[in-house]
C-alpha cells in the first residue's frame, strides 16, 4: 500500500479497509501508525541492502558504483513508498533499525573502498553518492523532469560524473 499510495497516505484506517478488518483489530499486530512505519522502514532497508549487495557482488571500482547506482534507482522506481520509509536516519536507540541501516551503509562503503577512501572521506563519498542518487530518483518519481531527454541517459551521466569524482582527484580525507 505504501508503494501504491505513498507512505504519507498510508493510514491505519486504509490498511484495515484493505485487509477487510476493523481498525481496532490491527492493534493485535501493530502498536500504532509509527510502529507500522518503523516496520516498513526496517523491512525496506533490508530489501534495499540486499539489492545493493547483490548488485555489487563480483564487481569493484567504477563498475561496482555503476551497478549499485542502477540497482538503487530501479528499486526506488519499483518501491517508491518503501523507499520513502528509508530516507530518515534510524533512531539511535533502535538496534534493529540501526542494523538494517548499517548493512546498507556497509555495502556502499565496501564499494567505495576500491577508491581508497577511508574514515571521514568514505563517509563523505557515501553521502555524496546517496544524495546524488536520491535527488535524481526523487525528482524522477515526483515528475520533476520535464525536458525532452531520456531519463536513463541523464542518470548514466550523473553516475559517470560521480565515478570520475571518486577517482584519483577525489580528496583522500
Amino acid at each position: 500500500m505504501a508503494d501504491e499510495r505513498g507512505l504519507s497516505s498510508l493510514t491505519l484506517s486504509a490498511l484495515a479497509t484493505r485487509l477487510g478488518v476493523r481498525q481496532p483489530s490491527l492493534y493485535k499486530h501493530i502498536e500504532s501508525l509509527d510502529g507500522l512505519q518503523r516496520s516498513i522502514s526496517i523491512q525496506a532497508r533490508r530489501e534495499l541492502g540486499q539489492v545493493l549487495a547483490g548488485a555489487a557482488v563480483g564487481r569493484s571500482g567504477p563498475e561496482a558504483v555503476r551497478s549499485l547506482a542502477v540497482a538503487y534507482r530501479h528499486w526506488v522506481l519499483e518501491h517508491p513508498g518503501r523507499y520513502a520509509a528509508t530516507v530518515r536516519a534510524p533512531d539511535p536507540d533502535d538496534e534493529e533499525d540501526l542494523r538494517a541501516s548499517d548493512d546498507v551503509v556497509a555495502t556502499v562503503v565496501a564499494v567505495l573502498a576500491a577508491f581508497e577512501l577511508a574514515g571521514e572521506a568514505a563517509i563523505d563519498a557515501a553521502r555524496a553518492l546517496r544524495s546524488a542518487i536520491h535527488g535524481f530518483v526523487s525528482l524522477e518519481t515526483g515528475g520533476g523532469f520535464g525536458l525532452p531527454r531520456d531519463l536513463t541517459t541523464s542518470f548514466d551521466f550523473l553516475v559517470e560524473t560521480l565515478v570520475r569524482g571518486l577517482g584519483e582527484d577525489a580528496p583522500a580525507g
